[in-house]
């Protein structure tokens, strides 16, 4: 199994990318939004993948955190998502997007996706409501991107090498929504409650620290 691909950007295409990793040259599908956020051709990248094996084809799909694999994942095993569909919707939301769209049982958010109907996005949030605050709490482990710094270029690039950076912000808004839900799991509230109330915080104010979010969940899950 290729868990992850590390080398220099050779090509970018308009959903994958060539990634050449010593003389080999893999081609690897990505989303529109981790498209976005490659550097240029011929400097070093890094991708977590995830291979895909058919009788007749195998392909990679790549993504910049192991939270987005994950997500990913999960959202093949609804019935109706492909891989590409998958993609469509992690580009189109992010890996926190699908967190927060599922959690609050936001299909329209998931049918925003190109190519998902409402039928399609009201079957993934059914299906995977309940696995979604499992992968939210184990956000902020996940939430570091592949790193490019070990990567070994044997040839001269035409530009300088980059390291890909952690997202300071995004890794910030796991670890304070991590923290709220185990703190709103430990005084007893159910799991899905817990993450739905997050969720809804995190939506208002994607910025606010723990202690914030705990509070605010808090009023939410009050008895009216």
């Amino acid at each position: 199994m290729i868990g992850r691909i590390s080398g220099r950007l050779d090509w970018r295409g308009s959903d994958h990318v060539l990634i050449d990793v010593r003389g080999v040259g893999y081609i690897v599908h990505v989303s529109e939004r981790t498209l976005a956020a490659m550097p240029s051709v011929g400097e070093a990248v890094s991708l977590y993948t995830e291979l895909l094996v058919r009788e007749d084809l195998l392909q990679l799909f790549g993504f910049p955190t192991m939270l987005e694999k994950e997500w990913h994942k999960l959202l093949v095993t609804v019935q109706g998502v492909g891989a590409k569909a998958a993609m469509a919707i992690l580009g189109t939301l992010g890996a926190e997007g699908v967190g927060r769209a599922i959690t609050l049982g936001d299909a329209r958010a998931v049918q925003a996706a190109p190519g998902v109907g409402p039928k399609l996005a009201q079957r993934v949030i059914l299906e995977l409501k309940a696995k979604a605050p499992g992968v939210m709490a184990a956000g902020v482990g996940l939430s570091a991107k592949a790193g490019s710094e070990d990567v070994v270029i044997e040839e001269a690039a035409p530009a300088p090498r980059k390291s890909a950076k952690v997202d300071e912000g995004a890794a910030r808004r796991a670890l304070a929504s991590a923290d709220a839900l185990s703190a709103l799991v430990n005084l007893g509230y159910g799991q899905g409650d817990a993450a739905q109330a997050v969720a809804t915080v995190m939506g208002d104010a994607p910025e606010a620290e723990t202690s914030a979010v705990i509070r605010a969940a808090l009023k939410l899950l009050a008895p009216k």
